[in-house]
């Protein structure tokens, strides 16, 4: 993988980047959506290409695992070729579920024992078996095996699980120099930053992952819970820390306003739920704010989706119709909302980046920020 630096903000630490993998080219800043189990939820691949056109999905770890399991995997030839994509993929480690799982899981220095959300079964995940699973998936970028820590989280606990997240990367290393590749092309690996909240943890860590020099780099442990301001404070120290040539990659962001301010801090690569997620509840994100498309108000409102037209559900569709849909309880409508929202996020993040090479990305952020901040 190789990663170039076009362009830096002058008034901001906005970056303009590509990196080149052998599945493809990745413009940053970039939005991953989430293919949680080799599908992006209610999208075709033909409709993830050609409406929404990622640079990179995002697959996971954990439950690739557990269903349809690796052996089907490598029998498919990776998880491009089972799900029919053919663009680069990053696979988070698993690490992020096994902390949501905090009914069903032990965490000792070995690695995390958990029982399967689906059936029950017993598992274990190491650093070591964690990064044989993602060579067998095949993603292009695949993350090391951490401790996301909750919030609010004590001090002494923030710090355990930072040094154990930092054992932890040590022995990815050395696992992954000893395993070959599964498949005809290479593997990019990235650790990543934990620390919780606090300033010194959140140092530390960045400076233990900076000195690995790996790839790319990822923060961890935020979007949590922690109010957007702590975000943003603990993202721009770490970036501040991290090499200035490799990606930054914050893990699990967010709202759109979220990921424009993190853009302003450094940050080159993101992935959420959101989109896929809140356009299954309804909500739809817009450039001009937020639209629960569940409201009487948008009852008798035949205008398009989006006058923007980003996708083609926005000019194809009403917002009566897409309602309707909705109190209809029809499938159809979490998918154009789906297809909607997860445009918006794309032309967010390609906006920014022509923003970026314009050399006027400030003011257009600012402006952005005020006009998403609303309810419509």
């Amino acid at each position: 993988m190789d990663f170039t630096l076009i362009q830096k903000d002058n008034k901001t630490k906005a970056r303009a980047g590509e990196l080149t993998t052998d599945h493809g080219i990745i413009d940053t800043p970039i939005f991953m959506p989430v293919g949680t189990v080799a599908s992006v939820k209610g999208v075709h691949q033909r409709e993830l290409k050609d409406e929404i056109n990622p640079d990179i999905i995002l697959g996971n770890t954990y439950h690739l695992y557990l269903r349809p399991k690796t052996g089907i995997l490598q029998e498919a030839g990776g998880l491009h070729k089972f799900m029919g994509w053919d663009r680069p993929i990053l696979t988070d480690s698993g690490g992020y579920q096994v902390y949501s799982l905090s009914d069903n899981r032990k965490i000792k220095e070995e690695g995390v024992k958990f029982k399967s959300h689906i059936d029950g079964s017993r598992h274990l995940f190491t650093p070591e078996n964690v990064m044989e699973i993602q060579r067998t998936i095949g993603a292009d970028i695949i993350m090391a095996f951490d401790e996301c820590t909750p919030y609010p989280c004590d001090y002494q606990y923030a710090k355990r699980s930072m040094h154990m997240t930092h054992r932890w990367l040590d022995r990815c290393i050395n696992h992954l120099e000893k395993l070959p590749y599964t498949y005809d092309y290479s593997q990019s690996f990235f650790p990543i930053v934990q620390g919780s909240t606090y300033k010194d943890l959140r140092k530390q860590s960045a400076e233990y992952i900076a000195s690995v020099e790996a790839e790319g780099n990822a923060i961890g442990g935020l979007s949590v819970g922690e109010p957007a301001e702590e975000m943003y404070e603990m993202a721009e120290l770490v970036c501040d820390i991290l090499p200035e040539d490799k990606p930054r990659y914050l893990m699990g962001v967010g709202t759109p306003i979220n990921i424009l301010e993190n853009i302003a801090l450094g940050v080159d690569m993101f992935d959420c739920v959101m989109p896929t997620r809140n356009a299954r509840n309804g909500m739809l994100f817009t450039a001009h704010g937020t639209i629960n498309i569940k409201n009487k108000k948008w009852e008798n409102d035949f205008s398009p989706l989006d006058e923007m037209g980003i996708t083609f559900v926005d000019t194809e569709y009403s917002k009566a119709y897409l309602r309707h849909l909705f109190a209809a309880n029809e499938y159809l409508g979490k998918q154009i909302a789906t297809i909607h929202n997860l445009g918006f996020y794309l032309w967010l993040v390609r906006t920014a980046r022509e923003r970026i090479l314009a050399g006027d990305f400030l003011e257009w952020k600012t402006k952005m920020v005020n006009q998403m901040d609303k309810r419509l």
